[in-house]
């Protein structure tokens, strides 16, 4: 505890100077909250007087913090002044590559770098608790899509992802190359949670209204939320089966969220997310996240529907693929190489063009 204490003094001071140079990669992102530097900052308020979460917020400052923690830092949660300062020059680079190097595909880089160890902060060490037995057999069934080499016999073969489907209740929210907005909105009574990727909405009932039995399982599932002083506490049940939650786990019928949003600084909104699934976790593990703002930022339409066009291609190119087998087997000569891996494809090492279609390479 003390030496997170000296940390955090260290940070702050950092902030304080990094804040009057405007300098958003001096210090870690998280110092320089307003709640951090002034222990007595309120959150800004709606006209009815709940804590305002609204607005369009994005997790692009967080690409370079990882999902589960590296065990050379044990349970320390926070980065070394140098750790840190060798995560924000590759931060500032990689932005850098991709503003002025980047092609269509281009992937969307923050301002803020953020001296998180991992996003898991809970158990202390960092990592997501291994799969239960049951959670193995349930990963075994989830599809990884176009990030397989395949086959792909029908659509089944690729995940929700491809399908546009959903990323699930966890996933939705977790940093991807690009369309990471969250759009929240609020009345007296509710509160909508818009996921830009994959456009899912959430509502998140605050009416006090009664459980969800009633209600069919659903890919987001039901949401109650509530105010405990300035933070909505939002828990989530009546999830299906046939969604993954992050790192490659499963998520079952009795999945439970319990998720707090609490409105740190004018730019930041902390996001925690306690992940509580007896039939495939051997225990539960929280996240910890932070929403940002970026100047002139905006949350778009993502136009992706389940009849999107890269599936049927994609399944076009493995028929191709199974000709030409049957063609080289019936002129007795060797079957076309098929590619092992994502890389392999993207990168044409030695793999025919006829290979399987891949709708990751931007095709």
């Amino acid at each position: 505890m003390r030496m997170g204490f000296l940390l955090l003094s260290a940070s702050c001071v950092a902030a304080s100077a990094a804040q009057a140079q405007g300098d958003l990669r001096a210090a870690p992102a998280e110092a320089m909250a307003a709640a951090v530097r002034d222990p007595g900052w309120k959150a800004p308020r709606t006209s009815w007087g709940d804590p305002s979460l609204a607005g369009v917020w994005t997790v692009d400052d967080l690409r370079s913090v990882p999902v589960s923690r590296s065990q050379q830092f044990g349970e320390r949660e926070s980065l070394t002044p140098e750790e840190f300062a060798e995560r924000a020059a590759n931060d500032a680079a990689s932005r850098e590559e991709q503003v002025v190097a980047g092609d269509y595909l281009r992937h969307e880089f923050g301002l803020r770098t953020f001296g998180y160890t991992s996003m898991v902060v809970d158990p202390p060490d960092g990592r997501i608790p291994a799969l239960t037995d049951a959670g193995r057999a349930l990963a075994a069934t989830r599809s990884t899509g176009t990030y397989s080499p395949g086959p792909f016999h029908d659509f089944e073969d690729f995940s929700l992802y491809d399908r546009c489907i959903s990323r699930g209740p966890i996933g939705s929210i977790m940093p991807a190359i690009y369309g990471n907005g969250v759009n929240i909105a609020q009345s007296p009574n509710a509160v909508s949670i818009s996921y830009e990727m994959i456009h899912d909405t959430r509502i998140v009932r605050l009416d006090g209204r009664a459980g969800t039995d009633e209600i069919p399982d659903q890919w987001m599932g039901t949401a109650r939320g509530h105010w405990e002083g300035d933070t909505l506490v939002v828990e989530s049940a009546n999830f299906n089966d046939r969604s993954n939650l992050t790192g490659g786990a499963p998520g079952s019928t009795e999945l439970k969220l319990t998720e707090r949003f609490r409105r740190v600084d004018p730019e930041m909104v902390e996001y925690r997310v306690t992940i509580e699934d007896p039939v495939t976790l051997t225990a539960p593990f929280t996240l910890r996240m932070m929403l940002t703002t970026q100047p002139g930022s905006a949350f778009l339409e993502y136009g992706c529907h389940e009849g999107n066009e890269a599936v049927r291609n994609s399944l076009s190119g493995e028929r191709v693929y199974e000709r030409q087998v049957a063609e080289a087997t019936a002129a007795g000569l060797p079957a076309p190489r098929r590619a092992t891996n994502h890389n392999e494809i993207r990168d044409g090492a030695g793999v025919d063009i006829t290979d399987p279609f891949d709708i990751n390479r931007g095709e």
